[in-house]
């Protein structure tokens, strides 16, 4: 090969090269956040105090998109849908992630077959609370309440199918006792219903009954985590109540679509997961009544799994269904 040529093909193949695409950087673009429920929520709160760290830690913005609607199925079907890329993720609950699949019929989407899982990022546990007039101030006295007067306890909830619905449930089949469920739409009116004694009972969020417990607008007779929560060092577990196998915990997660690479599931789990245990980040969730538990994907996968059989069996032995 002359000079010549072998100039021309040096040329021809720097070309070549200098038009390959390269390789970007994930992520090298705005990155949304579905919350599939309104504004305000559990889903929501975790997102935007969690957000901020991952906007530093990636040099990218993770913006939030609320799309409720279902029980979280409308956003959770938009995530199912989404390119898996990494590019969409959602922050989920106990009831998306769990508790649709074996509540609905025909769900959009599959909790156990459309999703890998990031992390847990925060849970809570339900507190069991009575209105001020109701008679009962135990648990012991409330179970006796209920056997003596079948049918008449009154169990608020912030709607069919919610963890503090379903926590009502487990608790009734667990001391064979039975009462009336009064779904919300909302715990807010609930909770509103509760303090002025025109529902008796309900199991809420610790967040949301926290100040109303210690104003005395609410009797706390018991929480349903594994300790006794340090803000109500009086208040007894379940366990503690005599009631076995009955921890529950309402919790929210992170999400991305199924076939989304492994490296980026890495990626946005461990920047998770760093973001969580930040102090300052784990402070604000604390003053908001979550616990911080930032799993690792195959952690929270094992979970996620244990809570859909879980809640299959309570919902199938009470013959619970929605369309």
């Amino acid at each position: 090969m002359t000079p010549s040529l072998r100039t021309i093909a040096l040329g021809a193949a720097l070309a070549l090269v200098a038009a390959a695409p390269v390789a970007a950087k994930y992520p090298d673009k705005p990155v949304t956040v579905i919350v599939p429920f309104v504004p305000g929520g559990s889903s929501d709160i975790t997102a935007r105090a969690v957000l901020p760290g991952m906007n530093k830690i990636f040099g990218q913005t993770f913006v939030v998109e609320n799309k409720p609607g279902a029980n979280g199925s409308i956003g959770a079907q938009a995530l199912a849908r989404a390119t898996p890329d990494g590019y969409t993720m959602m922050v989920g609950s106990i009831g998306t992630f769990a508790i649709n699949q074996a509540l609905y019929k025909d769900l959009s989407y599959n909790p156990s077959k459309d999703f890998k899982y990031l992390t847990m990022a925060v849970r809570n546990p339900n507190v069991l609370v009575a209105s001020p007039n109701f008679p009962a101030k135990t648990v012991a006295e409330l179970v006796a309440y209920a056997k003596k007067n079948p049918g008449s306890v009154s169990y608020a909830s912030s709607g069919t199918g919610s963890s503090d619905h379903l926590s009502a449930v487990l608790f009734r089949q667990k001391t064979d006792t039975s009462g009336v469920d009064v779904p919300y739409r909302g715990g807010g009116a609930a909770i509103s219903d509760l303090m002025g004694s025109q529902v008796n009972v309900s199991f809420q969020n610790l967040g949301a009954v926290l100040s109303h417990i210690k104003a005395g607008k609410l009797k706390a007779l018991a929480t349903t985590g594994q300790q006794r929560i340090p803000e109500l060092p009086d208040v007894p577990t379940m366990a503690d109540a005599g009631i076995k196998d009955m921890v529950v915990y309402s919790w929210q997660g992170f999400a991305v679509p199924a076939a989304t690479p492994a490296g980026i599931v890495k990626e946005l789990s461990d920047g998770l997961r760093k973001t969580l245990r930040d102090p300052a980040v784990e402070k604000t969730l604390h003053g908001l009544g979550f616990e911080v538990v930032a799993d690792s994907p195959e952690e929270f996968t094992r979970f996620q799994q244990s809570e859909v059989k879980r809640w299959q069996d309570v919902i199938a032995k009470s013959n619970i269904k929605l369309e």
